[in-house]
């Protein structure tokens, strides 16, 4: 048999293969995600920018994503489960914080149940408790500000108009700790006093931003971010309740 025909066989043999995953995938229950951002944070190419995502269900087979030793020392165990799980053709890189936060505690709800265990202070006594909350009932705040079909956000100030973006988590893992600010600057500004051009944004922020004005425009970002409040009330020793938070990490899928 000649060597192209051969090539041919494994050929549609892969992809008889990856027919028959997407069958098996698609009798698996999905939920449709609410994004935060409202995909107001992606451009209108993004799939993203209709503002939800739809994810199946974690299966057993799923679990072994949350073992693997390589993912776990890499980081990057939550992000290869919300890859694995997702239906719609996205870029597991280009969501923000919060997409990703809400995608990440679906998956955990409809996996292994909206009860979660967490260890908080009781600042009361000083005590660390053992207490459980409800990941279903997580406080959202959503995007508030419309973007234009870029995805990007209009600030305002005395002599400056500047496009911005919300920058993705990958993104902000890039900005360097020697120039945070900075580089938050330019990763996030798309266009400065009617100007795109990198020589002219890099200019601005070197030369013409005051402290004061990158001050105010990075609140602006902030106090308008998409965010899931991981944070509930829990009751003390004393009867009293206090609110806590916690962080979500490796370790959010073990139960």
């Amino acid at each position: 048999m000649p060597v192209t025909d051969r090539g041919s066989d494994k050929n549609l043999i892969e992809l008889a293969k990856q027919q028959y995953e997407n069958k098996q995938k698609s009798t698996v229950p999905s939920v449709l995600v609410p994004l935060p951002s409202k995909g107001q944070v992606y451009p209108e190419s993004s799939p993203l920018r209709k503002g939800i995502v739809e994810m199946r269900y974690m299966t057993a087979y799923d679990e072994d994503i949350l073992t693997n030793s390589t993912y776990i020392k890499q980081g990057i165990v939550l992000d290869k489960l919300v890859s694995a799980l997702v239906l719609d053709a996205v870029n597991i890189d280009d969501l923000i914080v919060a997409d990703k936060e809400a995608m990440i505690i679906s998956a955990r709800v409809h996996g292994y149940g909206a009860e979660y265990g967490v260890t908080v202070m009781d600042p009361n006594t000083g005590k660390a408790l053992q207490r459980q909350m409800d990941l279903a009932k997580l406080e959202v705040n959503p995007m508030q500000l419309q973007s234009n079909n870029a995805g990007e956000f209009d600030y305002t100030d005395v002599g400056i108009a500047i496009k911005f973006t919300y920058i993705s988590r990958k993104e902000i893992d890039s900005i360097s700790d020697d120039h945070a600010v900075s580089d938050f600057l330019r990763a996030s500004i798309k266009e400065v006093n009617g100007s795109r051009a990198e020589h002219d944004i890099n200019n601005f922020i070197r030369y013409q931003m005051t402290p004061v004005e990158s001050k105010t425009f990075r609140k602006f970002i902030a106090d308008n971010m998409p965010s899931i409040k991981l944070e509930s009330q829990f009751t003390g020793e004393d009867g009293g309740t206090f609110t806590a938070g916690f962080q979500i990490k490796a370790d959010f899928f073990w139960v």
